[in-house]
């Protein structure tokens, strides 16, 4: 098989073209955006449909899919009636550090739209997943997570109330809830984590204001303080356009 010159070691083998030569008349498009995308600094617009599909001389149904598929990608965002080049994804890591922390590492400014703060009594799965006790008072923390500004994801955290019985009086939803948590003197010990795809719920699309069809990341995490007490169950979903997550492999 044959490389390109200048294929990058993470770019999709022969820019994705597959061996027979036959590519989708939008994939070709796609991939000819892409490399103008990748000319232009952030923020700044691409041509109209219109004028990409006669500089190409296709469609504009053929630009419009390709331009779909690059909104998804995150590499274009919407904005207002056109359409600009989107800033690079923020890389998370797969840690037990704090949203704050992974967004501040980035030169990026995090934040927190706090939608709920309740309690109710522990249902039977949350009790079973975490080793709470079925029926005792647990919180339930929502909140939209921002960087910039920009709204990237949505956070649900649950805990025992017995834990942090005054949480609703003592805790700034917009700052971080792991510094909180270390001010109260409780640290965490370890935490079990699945990552998933899913497609965000009307509800969840409107809060972080994406189209519902949008690829979400949603990791679920069940954290433990050091003596082996359940801690926390989180649920995060993050924008499948705005984030990759990264993580460093000993053997």
């Amino acid at each position: 098989m044959d490389y390109p010159n200048d294929q990058a070691p993470g770019a999709p083998v022969r820019s994705g073209i597959p061996e027979h030569g036959r590519v989708p008349k939008y994939y070709a498009v796609k991939a000819r955006i892409d490399r103008l995308v990748g000319e232009l600094a952030e923020g700044s617009a691409i041509p109209t449909e219109r004028d990409l599909s006669e500089r190409y001389e296709v469609a504009r149904e053929t630009v419009r899919q390709a331009l779909r598929e690059l909104v998804l990608e995150g590499k274009l965002r919407r904005q207002g009636r056109g359409t600009v080049v989107a800033g690079p994804k923020l890389a998370q890591p797969l840690s037990l550090a704090s949203y704050t922390e992974g967004v501040r590492r980035q030169g990026r400014t995090p934040g927190r739209a706090l939608v709920t703060l309740d309690r109710f009594p522990c249902p039977d799965a949350l009790a079973a997943e975490t080793g709470l006790t079925r029926g005792e008072p647990v919180w339930h923390l929502e909140r939209v997570l921002l960087a910039d500004d920009e709204r990237v994801g949505l956070e649900s955290t649950y805990l025992s109330v017995a834990r942090l019985p005054d949480l609703d009086s003592t805790f700034d939803p917009d700052s971080s809830f792991y510094a909180h948590l270390a001010g109260q003197g409780i640290a965490f010990g370890d935490a079990d984590e699945r990552i998933e795809t899913v497609l965000a719920t009307p509800r969840e699309a409107l809060l972080i204001g994406t189209p519902p069809a949008l690829p979400m990341l949603l990791i679920h995490r069940v954290s433990r303080d050091t003596e082996g007490r359940p801690l926390e169950r989180v649920r995060t979903l993050y924008r499948g356009d705005r984030f990759s997550f990264t993580t460093h492999l000993r053997g």
